[in-house]
């Protein structure tokens, strides 16, 4: 599981760390027992996907999608010719509203996380058909160091927290530089409580052009 260059001089020294040991090792044993997702080369994804220098937005998620061929490595993404999943639906929902945005026929979010939205979930393996099954071995702290890497950067970066969860991975954040946006998640039992309507899209994008920064392409091809 290598990290991918650009993130190497703030993460490596995480490689040498205990935990850091301690998880590599769990996770090779759960591979040699069990199915695991999302396959290896997809792990850090995220990171590959987002070099370091041009994140601009972060999207926090929980834990990797535990169905067959679902997860590759970003948060709330699917694979190409899988279903859209429900909280991803939503967020297209919210999208079209706020940004008049066209639902495509995929739910893979590659080209936002190339034009430097970071799709970051806190747990970056799990189990075949065990939700949140690796919580609380190891990866939560290695993406805490993620996230502290993001915070240090210099130009104005936006979080969306959708979620108590989320919110709660990033109280680090220094919101005197960078922008925090909060909402309910957007999974169908707490949507309706603010996510529709939180207009976090185009408020990202007002933040960005405010920083000087260019604004993110929300609108994904068909595939």
């Amino acid at each position: 599981m290598p990290i991918p260059e650009s993130w190497l001089p703030a993460l490596e020294s995480e490689t040498t760390k205990p935990y850091y040991q301690q998880l590599y090792q769990f996770i090779g044993e759960e591979r040699r027992k069990y199915k695991v997702y999302p396959p290896g080369p997809d792990v850090f994804n995220a990171l590959r996907y987002t070099p370091f220098e041009r994140v601009r937005v972060v999207v926090i998620g929980q834990d990797p999608y535990h169905d067959e061929n679902q997860a590759h490595g970003l948060s709330f993404s699917v694979q190409p010719g899988v279903p859209i999943p429900p909280s991803l639906g939503n967020i297209y929902k919210e999208l079209q509203t706020d940004v008049g945005f066209r639902v495509p026929n995929h739910g893979c979010l590659i080209p936002w996380a190339e034009q430097g939205v970071l799709l970051l979930n806190a747990v970056l393996t799990v189990r075949a058909h065990q939700a949140n099954s690796h919580q609380g071995k190891g990866w939560e702290t290695f993406t805490d160091a993620v996230l502290r890497t993001v915070n240090a950067k210099t130009s104005r970066v936006v979080f969306l927290l959708w979620g108590s969860y989320a919110q709660r991975k990033a109280e680090g954040i220094d919101p005197t530089r960078h922008t925090v946006l909060k909402a309910p998640h957007p999974s169908p039992l707490s949507a309706s409580r603010g996510f529709f309507g939180c207009r976090h899209f185009s408020k990202t994008n007002a933040a960005l052009t405010a920083a000087g920064l260019p604004p993110i392409d929300w609108q994904l091809p068909d595939l």
